[in-house]
């Protein structure tokens, strides 16, 4: 059977560093940190107290009232990505055949803000069970896609992946194979997370998962450096179309990239550290690099996980080192986490983003945050340390890793 070719066609974001497409590339670009101290509640007493929440963001630009109370935030996030993504596409929703059109989306957690203030209202209350109506349709994890396909119309397949941080881009592999196997011509994929509340900091933080740099909070995510002391959680959503090509030709749309393949696996190891060998990443990029025909000496950058953990930073660059050899030290390596801090579920939508828009301007952004060399990485990587570089990429690939041990990569191509 002859596989269909994946494209992207439409792209869409709702970031800490910015709120849609065009301010979100501005903001890696520049270097710009996404990290402030919390506003979404009072953080005083937490040991914590800063994340990368998104600036500017007011539920009635987008929805309207009566509209907005039946939605969590990370469906919001969810609907105004993938709003911006089908709107840059160009489809016309009313000649598609929408029963070809699907929606794969990725959450680690879903609507965690919903189920901590129903149960906190619950244990305040004198024991009379008095929850919301709409407590389980904003909750649960699958609502974000079933939105979606419910605002357009989409009949095709539609359901949520759940693998924590790698959930994303897990939806984003499944969303290419069902178009390259020829059931799709058109999905909406991509993620969005809303974890950034009291029970998700606070779970975070009992983990010592999280940086505690209170004192200097746009400069807490520093992947790669020395004194990095964990990750700073994000919020948003990032949303792509991915199309069958020839159906994208014929429509004369816009095309971004290929999708050129995915790969996946696990650590089997351990439920939230790292293998320290690295060994389900190193399969992790082989799996990928073979499933798009692929040799290691065409990668021209990687868009890390690097959340900034002390385990993970460098069991990952290991890792790279050990799958590219000697052409590691050609590769632009970054963490874009390092300004967007850590989407959870979303992000490795927003970094596949990163890294197909990279490709479109021949520019990576910067890792920044960085001003101590840690010793147990390889000096001759090049990091793109603090400031973007300008350079031809024809080929970007995307690592995204979850609790669990759960591993993803994919890779974009520039169209020949």
């Amino acid at each position: 059977m002859q596989l269909k070719r994946v494209v992207v066609t439409g792209l869409g974001a709702l970031t800490p560093i910015g709120n849609n497409i065009e301010e979100y590339w501005n903001g890696l670009v520049s270097g710009k940190s996404g990290s402030a101290p919390i506003t979404h509640y009072d953080a005083e007493k937490f040991k914590v107290k800063f994340a990368c929440e998104l600036k500017n963001y007011n539920i009635e630009d987008h929805f309207e009232r009566k509209e907005g109370r039946k939605l969590d935030k990370f469906a919001q996030y969810a609907l105004i990505s993938s709003d911006e993504a089908i709107l840059d596409s160009k489809l016309d929703l009313d000649k598609i055949d929408k029963f070809r059109v699907g929606v794969i989306w990725g959450a680690g957690i879903g609507g965690l803000e919903t189920f901590q203030n129903e149960v906190l209202n619950f244990a305040a209350g004198d024991g009379t069970p008095r929850f919301n109506p709409f407590f389980i349709p904003k909750m649960i994890a699958d609502i974000a896609p079933g939105n979606i396909s419910i605002k357009h119309g989409f009949m095709g397949p539609n359901y949520t992946t759940v693998s924590a941080c790698a959930s994303a881009a897990n939806a984003m592999i499944d969303a290419l194979n069902y178009i390259r196997l020829g059931h799709c011509d058109v999905i909406v994929t991509g993620g969005s997370e809303a974890a950034v509340t009291i029970a998700g900091m606070g779970g975070f933080g009992a983990m010592h998962a999280l940086s505690t740099r209170n004192d200097s909070p746009e400069t807490a995510s520093r992947p790669f450096d020395a004194t990095r002391d964990g990750f700073v959680l994000g919020e948003g959503a990032g949303a792509l179309i991915l199309e069958e090509y020839e159906h994208a030709k014929a429509r004369g749309a816009k095309i971004y990239a290929e999708v050129a393949g995915g790969g996946l696996s696990s650590d089997a190891y351990h439920m939230t550290a790292p293998h320290p060998d690295g060994i389900g990443v190193v399969r992790v990029m082989q799996n990928c690099l073979r499933d798009a025909g692929m040799e290691i000496e065409d990668v021209d950058a990687i868009n890390t996980h690097g959340t900034s953990t002390l385990l993970g930073d460098v069991a990952e660059l290991k890792a790279i080192s050990e799958v590219f050899g000697e052409h590691a030290k050609n590769i632009n390596i970054n963490s874009t986490k390092s300004m967007t801090g850590h989407l959870l579920g979303a992000a490795g939508a927003i970094e596949a983003i990163a890294s197909i828009l990279s490709m479109e301007h021949g520019i990576v952004p910067p890792t920044i945050n960085h001003t101590t060399v840690d010793e147990n990485i390889d000096p001759s990587l090049n990091l793109t340390l603090n400031k973007a570089q300008k350079r031809e990429i024809n080929v970007a690939m995307s690592n995204t890793f979850g609790f669990g041990g759960h591993n993803a990569c994919v890779v974009f191509k520039k169209l020949k």
